[in-house]
């Protein structure tokens, strides 16, 4: 009966019979973005070949937390106060992730900047999304960005993630209208529905490997 009520039991069988990898989502807050994923991979069955089977955040008591463990995923803190360099955290996040069998690592809303000895670990397998078509408007702050310089158009980037903050080959975007009266946060808004779109859409193509990162030229290739 249990199994009936819980809204993310997976829905389409057939996903069970297909060799699926095994993500980590690393968070810091909210996990809307993590929701959309657990949406598209257990519910609609959007994502055959990847299964969340961890979710890392570096904040306790965060509401994506709740997301996850009501999803049934198990969740794991690891508190980056506890630590006295980033590149300590970020190797004691590398032996979680790899004692877990984790084959593909999602960021999202994951408010830290990864150390180049984790991020070439990752590299390829290692994934984010950034609230502004790259390469504009890159850091803190994109929406502001956005509405400083007056463009009309904005929208949210997947990309892999190498050194550097919020570089690295581009595997999908959607794009959103930016009106007159907007201001940060209805654009924000506009630009979450969007990522909700975007990040499933990014992960089925990773997962599938019908896009890859070449690691000798830094592109995206396509299968």
């Amino acid at each position: 009966m249990e199994s009936l009520m819980n809204p993310y039991i997976p829905m389409v069988v057939k996903s069970r019979m297909v060799q699926r990898k095994r993500v980590a989502v690393l968070i810091s807050g909210t996990g809307t973005n993590l929701k959309s994923l657990l949406e598209a991979t257990q519910i609609r069955g959007d994502i055959m070949r990847a299964e969340i089977v961890l979710v890392v955040s570096n904040k306790h008591n965060v509401e994506g937390l709740n997301i996850a463990r009501n999803a049934g995923v198990p969740t794991k803190v690891i508190d980056h106060k506890n630590y006295d360099s980033r590149t300590s955290f970020d190797m004691a996040l590398d032996k979680v992730l790899t004692n877990h069998g984790i084959q593909l690592v999602c960021l999202a809303g994951f408010m830290r900047i990864l150390c180049a000895e984790f991020v070439n670990r990752w590299r390829g397998k290692l994934i984010n999304i950034h609230p502004a078509l790259l390469p504009l408007f890159k850091g803190m702050h994109a929406h502001k960005q956005a509405l400083d310089a007056g463009v009309r158009i904005t929208g949210c980037t997947v990309h892999f993630v190498e050194e550097g903050v919020d570089c690295g080959a581009i595997i999908t975007q959607e794009s959103v209208p930016i009106y007159p009266k907007d201001t940060e946060d209805s654009l924000c808004e506009r630009v979450k529905s969007a990522e909700h779109k975007a990040y499933p859409r990014a992960l089925e193509l990773v997962s599938t490997e019908r896009v890859k990162l070449d690691l000798d030229t830094g592109k995206m290739v396509w299968a």
